[in-house]
């Protein structure tokens, strides 16, 4: 693991909801153009420690914060991090797709158009790539102007992955992005995430083992809030260091 770059990592991240404490001393290090995968039972942090990384949880009232989240040198919790321009570049894809209630075009234009590209030609060109690199290009380039809503779901889930394409991000977060889909729409998100992986760095939360262990580079199992064991994952999942790791894997509990 030594020779990989490090491009987002935490040290010491505790995140309390009032007076539960929902993260307990996460150290993380996240490879670039490498996919992570975080794996444990529910309510084991995983989707609490994703949020982090984009500042999500700061949408949460009584939730409060210590320890450091660090990319690109900088503290993404310090008063001076810019948050618009941070959840520019670290773009989230959610559990279940949420397209606007807009055309196709619309959906993948938005995030350009809000960081002021104004130019047919420029946006047509992004709105283009975008989708190509979300593997639905061929699928809609000829019915961009229809409403999104009447994609498929898995159809609906690669335009949110093309949305967040389109405003040039180097950290793509995935919560559970194929809980929702079926298997073939899952398999269409799957090698989607092994393409993605060559220009960017792709951090997923899923419950399924058999998806982390065919998509990721590394896994961290998480329990109880706690980051148990980190590792490569073919490691993680043949020969893991701990026991509790083990059982997990084994399905002696979840």
């Amino acid at each position: 693991m030594e020779n990989h770059e490090t491009i987002l990592e935490t040290k010491k991240l505790n995140l309390f909801y009032g007076d539960k404490q929902a993260l307990i001393d996460v150290d993380l290090s996240v490879y670039k153009n490498h996919v992570t995968a975080l794996i444990g039972p529910s309510g084991c942090g995983k989707s609490t420690l994703i949020r982090c990384f984009n500042r999500m949880n700061d949408l949460v009232s009584d939730c409060r914060i210590e320890g450091q989240v660090i990319y690109h040198d900088q503290n993404l919790y310090s008063p001076a991090v810019d948050v618009v321009h941070m959840r520019k570049k670290i773009g989230m894809v959610f559990q279940q797709p949420n397209p606007f209630p807009k055309s196709i075009y619309d959906n993948v234009a938005y995030g350009p158009r809000v960081h002021g590209i104004k130019d047919k030609k420029i946006l047509d060109g992004i709105v283009e790539k975008s989708l190509m690199q979300a593997a639905l290009w061929d699928e809609v380039h000829d019915r961009l102007d229809d409403p999104a809503m009447g994609l498929s779901g898995g159809q609906q889930q690669r335009l949110c992955i093309a949305r967040t394409l389109a405003v040039e991000p180097e950290i793509i977060l995935m919560d559970e992005p194929c809980s929702a889909l079926d298997p073939i729409a899952t398999a269409k998100i799957e090698s989607l995430i092994d393409d993605l992986k060559k220009e960017y760095t792709v951090i997923i939360v899923t419950h399924s083992m058999s998806q982390a262990s065919r998509v990721s580079d590394f896994t961290g199992f998480m329990y109880l809030g706690k980051m148990i064991e980190f590792g490569e994952t073919e490691k993680i999942f043949t020969s893991p260091d701990e026991e509790l790791t083990n059982n997990y894997i084994t399905g002696r509990f979840g």
